[in-house]
């Protein structure tokens, strides 16, 4: 049967892709989803380049899922993979008149400290606190124009219509925001398609972000991980993390879970995309194919 007037996500990744139609309610239901691996060399992650090395494979693989989705949904939100861009905590003295003036004070102040041409970058932001003295904390993202407008113009050309492209660590945790968003002074911790993130909160508003892509084996994710938290205390003494959530793929999520605790000195909940999702009757994916939707549904979620 067709469906329509759902949220559709997207996620993609040198890999493969993922897609999502997902429903809202007291849960989040998932209406359908797949995964299909792209042919080695379809896509490879830049922040400068681009990705898409080849276009005609990539689009016809996102046209193939699309249709095997069985869906009238055309309307798309993206996620894309945190190495793809750049994400910066930025704090300033004082609030803007409007957006485009905050625009124009993010690339004046950014224009020194980053190795970009300003004029060529996408930027978006979002106020995380407002201070009693004027000054703001900022969360910035920046991506590559050639970069984003090759994605969108990629996704067109496969019939969709794409909107609010988002780094995936943000979709992973807007999928779980109800939990997450009960957070003072806390962490999350993701190993998700072989990247790491980490988040770090201190009075509910984010004051850390760290990403790193193909993080490697145990010991060297144990290392990321550790250095994160090192670097966090070193930023901020005297700001404890008390509490600490995380979540990886299936496979790895319960040593995940224990390279968390010992990297981290806090005994962390493992978040378990099974307690929040529900699935259509005549859906029943298995766990690790549930999983590998986790960025598709958390940009889904982004049109409920």
């Amino acid at each position: 049967m067709l469906m329509s007037g759902k949220g559709l996500g997207l996620e993609l990744c040198a890999e493969g892709l993922s897609f999502a139609v997902a429903g809202g309610g007291k849960t989040v239901r998932l209406e359908a989803g797949l995964s299909l691996p792209f042919a080695p060399g379809t896509l490879t992650l830049s922040r400068r380049e681009l990705n898409v090395t080849d276009p005609k494979g990539f689009v016809a693989a996102v046209r193939e899922a699309h249709l095997r989705l069985l869906t009238k949904e055309r309307t798309v939100r993206v996620s894309l993979p945190d190495a793809v861009g750049r994400v910066v905590l930025l704090e300033l003295e004082a609030r803007f008149k409007n957006r485009e003036e905050g625009l124009d004070v993010i690339r004046w102040k950014l224009k020194k400290s980053l190795p970009f041409d300003m004029s060529t970058v996408h930027l978006d932001y979002q106020t995380l606190e407002e201070k009693a003295n004027g000054a703001v904390s900022l969360l910035v993202s920046l991506i590559s124009r050639p970069v984003v407008t090759q994605y969108e113009d990629l996704l067109i050309e496969a019939g969709l219509e794409p909107k609010l492209l988002d780094f995936t660590s943000f979709n992973l945790y807007r999928l779980f925001s109800p939990r997450l968003d009960m957070i003072d002074n806390g962490a999350f911790v993701t190993f998700y398609r072989g990247a790491m993130t980490v988040l770090i909160f201190h009075a509910g508003v984010l004051s850390f972000y760290r990403a790193k892509e193909g993080v490697g084996g145990a010991q060297n994710l144990y290392r990321e991980v550790n250095s994160s938290f090192l670097v966090y205390g070193d930023r901020y003494p005297g700001q404890q993390v008390g509490e600490v959530l995380c979540m990886a793929d299936d496979s790895d999520a319960e040593a995940f879970r224990s390279l968390v605790a010992e990297a981290s000195g806090v005994e962390p909940v493992l978040l378990d995309l099974e307690r929040i999702v529900t699935q259509a009757p005549a859906l029943g994916l298995e766990r690790a194919a549930l999983h590998q939707l986790a960025g598709s549904l958390g940009a889904a979620l982004r049109s409920l």
